[in-house]
């Protein structure tokens, strides 16, 4: 029994002295949007393996909320799948955060119906219309006789602001369910064949019970896919996006460390493998300039 106290004590303190040196090292906050959080998720994993004394937290809750948290001081990263506002980067100046961009994946957004539905393309405009509650019924996009259920982002989310600004460039339609992440969408339109909805390229590529939209700028042009890498970084696919972190001035330390490693030709492997697209040429140029 002694022994067996003792053994209890000594796996305690080993607990001790592994939780002290966890704190004692530096453990980098990153915080934001939820198209990102698989994706981020998978890259600290991968990094810490490779970097045992380091240590990385990551969580959602959306880019305005990791936005939020930068311009606090409260995360060393923030995950964003939108541009940061005019007045969120005056907030940042007045805080003494110095806003530095940086792009580390490509997004094809993907539009998806039930995998029931028979309408698999649709125009840019007749997104923007039944998003916006103009178009109500399947039947006027060629569809059957049925009304269509929307699905969509709470106003905290990087990707509610992006489609709305990009695609219905008005407002949405007050029926739209509003949901908290890209699972749930996804889960929801698996489950109801008049659903329509909009995720992340990387919640669809190995999904079933969808269709994935094939979407083109405007009518008589040529429909594009989200699942097609090149249509997605050359914008033939309307609805690409970068998908960015934000920082605090110049990259240093364990943050350039990071970011470098997401970077890297093993980092954008990851991308690839999560259902991303690796950031094409013009992006690796802006990144330079931003210190990496």
């Amino acid at each position: 029994m002694k022994r067996k106290i003792r053994s209890l004590a000594l796996a305690a303190g080993v607990l001790s002295i592994l939780a002290s040196n966890v704190f004692a090292q530096e453990m980098l906050q990153i915080k934001g949007s939820d198209t990102l959080i698989n994706l981020v998720q998978r890259l600290a994993e991968e990094y810490m393996e490779k970097n045992p004394e380091k240590y990385i937290a990551v969580t959602g809750g959306g880019s305005g909320t990791g936005i939020a948290a930068l311009i606090n001081g409260k995360c060393d990263i923030a995950n964003a799948s939108r541009l940061m506002k005019s007045k969120e980067v005056a907030q940042a100046t007045d805080n003494g955060v110095e806003v530095n961009r940086v792009v580390i994946a490509m997004d094809g957004l993907s539009v998806i119906t039930n995998g029931n539905s028979p309408v698999t393309q649709l125009t840019v405009d007749e997104i923007g219309k039944i998003f916006r509650g103009e178009t109500t019924n399947w039947s006027e996009v060629g569809g059957p006789n049925m009304s269509i259920t929307l699905y969509g982002r709470q106003s905290n989310s990087g990707t509610f602001v992006f489609f709305r600004d990009a695609i219905l460039k008005g407002d949405y339609s007050q029926k739209m369910n509003r949901m908290n992440g890209n699972a749930q969408i996804v889960e929801a339109i698996k489950q109801d064949r008049s659903g329509i909805g909009y995720v992340g390229v990387g919640y669809v590529k190995e999904a079933t019970g969808l269709n994935v939209l094939k979407v083109a700028s405007r009518a008589g042009e040529v429909y594009a896919s989200p699942l097609n890498s090149a249509d997605v970084k050359s914008g033939k696919y309307p609805i690409a996006r970068p998908l960015n972190q934000y920082i605090n001035g110049t990259p240093v330390g364990a943050v350039k460390d990071f970011i470098k490693f997401e970077l890297s030709e093993e980092g954008q492997k990851i991308v690839e493998d999560e259902g991303f697209f690796q950031i094409p040429n013009e992006y690796d140029e802006f990144n330079k300039k931003s210190g990496l």
